[in-house]
């Protein structure tokens, strides 16, 4: 009787064992899903499609990046919008750097500096390897590109911390002016632009849409209830977690990010994310 007991206590430890795990790759379910969102515009005759990807931190998926990449060929966007962060100061760069090979084969794309970045040391480096690959690197600057027979102005300005290095003009402040100088009015205007709690100053140069991340979605969500916990230089529940923000005349868009087990603390609620925009 004392070995049948015994057995019985053993598979009701291993039935809440497995209860626990599957409870837990729930709550930190650390797979990719592609949120989108579309927008309209007078400024935009046909349709374009934009893929963002920000905060890899050098993030695996896969051999390759065969998921992410998956993802992203999915959509066939007509430029991929790459806004700071896929590299990072404490990974190695071989997944970052794999991501950036593979999608410049495919796709026109477009950089900004993340902190992490600059908290490297290593940023002249990082950006002469981003470079190598034909992405173009924005840094308080707008260039007019054409996507589908339409002009756009893609913008970019580097992430604040850049200012704290010696020699480097990287003040957001004075990027965000050479932008408004650079940008043509008349097209329509995306600003790429790492940090997100830097909404009030991009609503006053009414750009179409501005596109951020840095938040990690606040880290730890509960659905419908708190839509972020903590995000770095915003705090306890930040306001630009992740979603969709308005101002007059534009939208802030912040995605949640691609780190996938969180470089802290894990990801609770809070699956990273390749966002895609469709503007028509």
């Amino acid at each position: 009787m004392k070995e049948k007991q015994k057995s019985k206590n053993r598979k009701r430890k291993w039935i809440w064992r497995g209860i626990l795990l599957v409870l837990l790759l729930i709550i930190c379910d650390p797979r990719l899903k592609t949120v989108h969102y579309t927008f309209e515009s007078e400024k935009i005759s046909a349709p374009i499609k934009m893929a963002l990807l920000t905060d890899l931190h050098g993030s695996w998926y896969g051999k390759e990046q065969k998921n992410l990449m998956k993802a992203i060929d999915k959509e066939s966007p007509d430029v991929v919008l790459l806004g700071g962060d896929i590299f990072d100061d404490n990974v190695s760069y071989r997944e970052s750097e794999e991501t950036l090979a593979i999608l410049s084969e495919q796709y026109d794309c477009y950089y900004v500096t993340g902190n992490h970045e600059f908290w490297s040391e290593d940023i002249d480096n990082i950006l002469s390897i981003i470079r190598s690959y034909g992405v173009t690197v924005l840094s308080g600057e707008a260039v007019t590109v054409d996507i589908k027979g339409q002009k756009v102005n893609l913008c970019g300005v580097d992430d604040p911390d850049g200012s704290y290095y010696e020699g480097r003009n990287t003040s957001i402040f004075k990027q965000l002016e050479q932008v408004e100088e650079q940008r043509n009015k008349d097209y329509y205007s995306i600003l790429l632009s790492h940090r997100p709690e830097y909404y009030d100053q991009y609503s006053r140069y009414q750009h179409d849409l501005v596109l951020s991340g840095h938040a990690h979605g606040g880290q730890w969500r509960l659905p419908g209830l708190i839509n972020g916990l903590y995000a770095p230089n915003q705090g306890m529940f930040p306001e630009y977690a992740g979603g969709l923000y308005e101002y007059e005349g534009g939208t802030l868009v912040v995605s949640r990010g691609l780190d996938r087990w969180g470089i802290k603390l894990p990801r609770i609620f809070n699956r990273p994310e390749l966002v895609i925009i469709e503007v028509k």
